[in-house]
């Protein structure tokens, strides 16, 4: 039996593996993913008799990454990742690109060979370094033991502040092995890096100064705000403003869209009410948002009328993609603090009322029958944890329609891989945050696709009876890719035919209860048996094959060529009569 005593006292030399331990200690780290092999075996030992910290051994160092992903994403906390040299360093590579392009704050823990080796192609060894520089917030390659805890202390400093990301540290195994006397920094100076909080007054003056002559302004909201824990300073400035709002994928929950200044998602396959809104505003408000492509398709033609404030903690992304007539620097917390106390209500009745009108015109709609679509299945999850619950999506088409069709209310509750679109996110990354928050049941949405893409974490589930409810919604195909080619490669299907497992059977192999439904009227049913259950528990739901997401912007262009749902039934195979199917409109907000 494994005995748990209290780290390894100060008053000794330490090795660099005990350091190590000892200063994820002192940074408060509780919960580490990942995978031993020889270059980290010293840390994995030092590990061994410590309580403190608890190791969730991951089946992939993939699914460690991306489980230190949706911790950080669900909890604000930096997410750990722990994993050996070589092919275990270079299997974080994709879930540290996602961290990079998301802005999640991670800090991953690579081995590697011993000092007098790098360079040789020594057995299992790789230049991560090298590999992650490009898609890490920072890197260190720690040389000298010594080194080692102020290395740490800076990693997760620069991980966490300013506009969060990735960090990388590479732990030569010689070096966990030296000894020396321990001694963990209070805080952190770096010439090179100061992250800028407040907003510039003169900058504040004049967007205070747009603001009050705006007739039909627009707050755009992204996942800055949420990483800056500014949803509560974000509402507050709506409300007092009544200036409607939108955000992009990853700021969904940052303002809640049962508030009738809602307006949901914007961009691609955002709600037409929204793009049209952005389109006639005259005043752009970007909060914590980086005018993703996505959002703005033609970057020349996007919120044509509109001045534009943006507000980012990151300068470099300012004016990065579309030219801003006030860019502020800072915090958005922090600058939206700032700037409420000048600002008042403006005479925005018109415009709400205008964008009512289009909201009844062009509401987020589906055609329901027999056979079950996935809209419909979200739409029953948003119904019966009316916004209680922490989804995290996978990539492709049920990542929009849960974008769509589920409700956010609260900050954090939407979790989902944006800039890097990576399939196999949503397993590994609801099973951290279902290790972050115990407040909201975890329920991870994907598809048969990126399912198994990351299946192997079931066993890491099972294993620690991680409480999350899996849902697989299964159209036999790579769905959004068969959209692409039926819109515009005329509908030459290749190679998106996609053959799966039988997925209740799977779960049952894994010790983990399964469902399935077939029929619409089973949905419901379904669902609720799933919520029945304590742990974790898997359901499957058999989806009508061809179905496309709308409304649609086709990339690259403006809202004018937006594609909102014809009126023909969507093609399916499904067998379905027209007379049998039913259109179910949702309006957000």
């Amino acid at each position: 039996m494994t005995q748990h005593t209290s780290p390894p006292s100060p008053q000794r030399q330490m090795t660099g593996a005990e350091i190590f331990v000892r200063s994820l200690i002192e940074e408060k780290v509780d919960i580490v993913f990942g995978y031993p092999g020889g270059a980290v075996i010293g840390i994995y030992d030092a590990l061994h008799d410590i309580s403190d910290i608890k190791h969730i051994l991951t089946r992939h160092e993939q699914g460690a990454v991306h489980a230190a992903e949706g911790y950080a994403k669900a909890s604000g906390k930096p997410g750990v990742a722990l994993v050996t040299s070589g092919p275990g360093a270079t299997n974080t590579v994709t879930g540290i690109a996602d961290a990079y392009m998301d802005s999640v704050p991670i800090v991953v823990f690579t081995g590697q060979v011993a000092l007098k080796l790098i360079g040789n192609d020594a057995f299992q060894e790789a230049d991560i370094v090298g590999i992650t520089r490009p898609i890490t917030k920072h890197n260190y390659l720690v040389r000298d033991v010594n080194e080692l805890a102020a290395t740490v202390k800076e990693a997760f400093y620069v991980a966490t502040t300013g506009r969060p990301g990735p960090v990388l540290v590479d732990l030569p195994k010689d070096v966990m092995a030296m000894k020396t006397m321990f001694s963990y920094p209070k805080s952190v100076k770096m010439r090179s890096y100061v992250p800028h909080v407040e907003g510039h007054q003169k900058q504040l003056d004049k967007a205070i100064a747009l603001i009050a002559k705006a007739k039909r302004p627009i707050l755009y909201v992204g996942g800055g705000t949420i990483l800056s824990n500014a949803a509560e300073e974000l509402t507050k400035f709506a409300h007092k403003t009544k200036i409607p709002v939108t955000t992009t994928l990853h700021g969904l929950g940052a303002f809640p869209e049962t508030d009738e200044l809602s307006l949901g998602m914007l961009g691609m396959h955002g709600t037409w009410y929204s793009n049209t809104a952005v389109n006639y505003s005259d005043l752009l408000i970007a909060v914590g948002a980086r005018f993703d492509d996505r959002v703005t398709g033609k970057t020349d033609a996007f919120a044509p009328e509109a001045k534009k404030i943006h507000i980012d903690v990151d300068p470099s992304n300012i004016s990065k993609n579309v030219k801003v007539d006030v860019p502020i620097v800072g915090d958005v917390k922090k600058v939206l603090q700032q700037l409420m106390p000048s600002v008042t209500a403006l005479d925005t009745k018109d415009w709400i009322q205008t964008i009512k009108t289009w909201k009844e015109e062009h509401p987020l709609r589906y055609r329901n029958g027999k056979y079950i679509r996935m809209q419909h299945v979200i739409q029953k999850i948003s119904e019966i944890t009316k916004g209680k619950a922490v989804i995290v999506s996978d990539v492709g088409q049920h990542q929009m329609w849960t974008a769509q069709f589920y409700k956010y209310v609260y900050p954090r509750t939407h979790l989902t891989s944006g800039g890097l679109g990576t399939m196999g996110f949503s397993l590994p990354a609801s099973m951290g945050a279902a290790f972050a928050r115990k407040d909201f049941p975890v329920i991870s949405i994907s598809g048969d696709g990126g399912f198994q893409m990351n299946i192997q974490e079931l066993a890491t589930i099972r294993e620690h009876s991680v409480p999350i409810k899996i849902i697989i919604l299964n159209n036999g195909y790579l769905g959004m890719v068969r959209q692409w080619q039926e819109l515009f490669w005329r509908k030459r299907y290749s190679h998106v035919e996609m053959f799966g497992p039988d997925y209740v059977k799977l779960a049952e192999a894994y010790g983990i209860p399964g469902f399935r439904a077939t029929q619409t009227d089973e949905v419901e049913d379904v669902i609720k048996k799933m919520f029945a259950i304590d742990g974790p528990v898997l359901a499957e739901f058999k989806v009508v094959k061809e179905d496309n997401v709308y409304p649609m912007i086709p990339a690259g262009q403006t809202y004018h060529e937006i594609i909102d749902m014809p009126e023909e039934k969507t093609a399916s195979t499904d067998g379905e009569k027209e007379s049998d199917i039913e259109m179910v409109t949702i309006t957000k907000g």
